[in-house]
């Protein structure tokens, strides 16, 4: 077999040739910062998705252990994400009917979907389809989704049982319910939170989460905490799960789809921005669709391993990288360190306080609440505050799984506003050169008395071309005298089609109905090849690409006006 194409399948088999001995004990190191970060965040993940913690376990155990040979940065952790989690939890309960063991074969399978899913799209070289969802789509999802996870943690922290639904039946809940407080859980929960809150001051990238759970074992067990009433984690099963696939039919595969695209959609985008931000900070290239790969080969191995849905996580990636990882190695050392805890040491949890697992919960999600990012969109980017505040009441209003669908269509929409209605400059002289920009932008443009300078600055296509035709005809009827000439600067569109070449022509009847002359310059090959073949060429004059704005402009100028008042047509 060709190394080369292996090599460029599994990017592991690049940089192993190429690593040095020293970086092993920084790899070895961040493995065990990692591990302790992941173990909390897996069995706190587990519990939002309605599943059993083991299974936090087993998807940071398995994703780990094929992830790193994959992905092309070198920094990405892959993990449980709370937003994942929740939307397995909060998707997969009608399906399952109250039956466990249904969940987890649903979850599995869901996972399996998810590396389909990525799998295909690797194939497809679709990397760059993550850019279709907007920051302001994430930044309104990530809020809503962090308001929702408040209200299924909240209950927990204080010790009473919550309900279900969405955010604001949670939320009612919760405040018709608080006469029934365990001060016990509320206690042994705001001191885990406030230890959190102390921790990411002044112990920055340290496993303070896994501190505090030792720490809530261990008070667990001193002051009798379960006597008190406060609940536990519970049983955590020792040994690992026989792999195979899940028992769902294929009725159950096509309702868990929309579930799967969701997911896929989320941990797409968020491995991908991951990705690109240790790229560009550590330098290399960043490769959308490898990364795609690893989530397919991530899912697979989870969804085998009986576990539900992975993608990149961004604080664990960013611990992997504070604590001094040099190589995806780190991630593979973090999922040996969780293979070994599964197999000898997983019944060490069981006296693990429920409301400290919640402050480890809320703790995290409090991060996907971006009040800045928010608060910056709204001074400097009203419509973008708009789409995000959607986005948000979309997961609050309609639940998790149509609040990323809302947000997907809103993206799509914004992308297709602004696709179908292109930016047309209206151009001028710039003062004492033979250059020509936006009138718009530059005030002291020296205006060309008689003649309409316009440049459309988008590909000329069927859904925008009549928003360009109407903005130069709308152009030419407001000024008065209406303009002898009006010459269309096509310098910034690289493609026109065929419905737009038609309309071009349409538009010329249109501008000599006004008396103006219409002159096309600075066509691209394509276009001039696409013009030409409608026949638009015979209408307007030649089209070529050696003369400018300033050539057509000049020409313009030196023919002298007739004794009507217009000057003569020179096509």
């Amino acid at each position: 077999m060709n190394a080369a194409p292996t090599a460029s399948v599994i990017p592991a088999l690049r940089w192993m040739r190429e690593y040095r001995r020293e970086w092993l004990k920084q790899d070895v190191l961040a493995g065990i910062t990692l591990a302790a970060y992941l173990l909390p965040a897996g069995i706190g993940d587990a519990s939002l998705a309605n599943l059993p913690p083991e299974a936090g376990l087993y998807a940071c155990l398995f994703s780990g252990l094929v992830f790193w040979l994959f992905c092309s940065s070198r920094h990405t952790a892959i993990t449980v994400t709370s937003a994942i989690s929740l939307l397995v939890g909060a998707s997969l309960g009608p399906i399952a009917g109250g039956d466990v063991s249904r969940f987890s074969a649903l979850a599995a399978c869901t996972a399996l979907i998810v590396a389909t899913l990525a799998f295909l799209g690797w194939l497809l070289k679709a990397g760059a389809f993550v850019h279709f969802i907007s920051d302001p789509v994430m930044i309104g999802f990530k809020a809503g989704l962090s308001l929702f996870l408040a209200s299924t943690q909240l209950p927990k922290l204080f010790g009473f049982k919550g309900s279900h639904g969405d955010f604001w039946e949670r939320a009612g809940h919760f405040f018709s319910h608080l006469g029934e407080t365990n001060m016990a859980a509320l206690t042994i929960g705001l001191l885990a939170l406030a230890a959190m809150v102390l921790g990411k001051i002044y112990l920055k990238h340290k496993p303070v989460a896994l501190f505090v759970v030792i720490a809530g074992i261990i008070a667990a067990s001193f002051f009798g905490l379960e006597a008190r009433g406060v609940k536990m984690l519970g049983t955590v099963p020792q040994g690992l799960p026989m792999p195979g696939l899940p028992h769902v039919s294929w009725d159950e595969v096509n309702q868990l789809l929309p579930l799967a695209m969701a997911c896929f959609m989320i941990g797409a985008v968020e491995t991908a921005a991951i990705g690109r931000m240790f790229c560009a900070k550590h330098g290399g290239r960043f490769d959308g669709n490898q990364e795609l790969l690893s989530l397919a080969a991530a899912n697979l191995a989870v969804g085998l391993g009986r576990s539900f849905p992975v993608s990149g996580g961004m604080s664990q990636s960013l611990v992997n990288e504070s604590a001094g990882a040099k190589t995806p190695l780190s991630g593979f050392i973090a999922a040996l360190i969780i293979l070994v805890i599964t197999l000898f040491l997983s019944g060490l949890l069981h006296d693990l306080p429920q409301p400290v697992l919640a402050a480890i919960v809320l703790f995290a999600v409090a991060g996907l609440f971006k009040v800045e990012a928010l608060k910056r969109l709204w001074k400097y980017y009203r419509a973008e505050f708009v789409v995000a505040l959607a986005a948000m009441l979309g997961v609050l209003g309609s639940g998790l799984l149509r609040g990323v669908m809302i947000g997907a269509v809103i993206s799509l929409i914004q992308l297709l506003r602004r696709a179908s209605h292109p930016h047309v400059a209206f151009l001028g002289r710039i003062p004492g050169t033979q250059r020509y920009s936006d009138l718009a932008r530059h005030s002291g443009n020296e205006i060309v008395e008689g003649a309409l300078i316009c440049r459309p600055e988008s590909a000329l296509y069927y859904f925008n071309i009549d928003h360009v035709r109407d903005m130069i005809v709308n152009k030419a009827r407001s000024l008065s005298p209406a303009p002898r000439l009006v010459l269309l600067d096509l310098s910034a569109a690289p493609y026109v089609d065929l419905q737009a070449a038609q309309t071009l022509i349409s538009l010329h009847s249109e501008l000599v109905s006004l008396g103006c002359q219409f002159q096309i310059v600075e066509a691209r090959a394509p276009v001039r090849e696409t013009l030409r073949l409608e026949g638009l060429e015979e209408k307007v004059g030649t089209i070529n690409r050696f003369t400018s704005v300033s050539d057509a402009v000049e020409k313009f100028l030196s023919v002298p006006i007739s004794h009507t008042g217009t000057k003569p047509t020179t096509n």
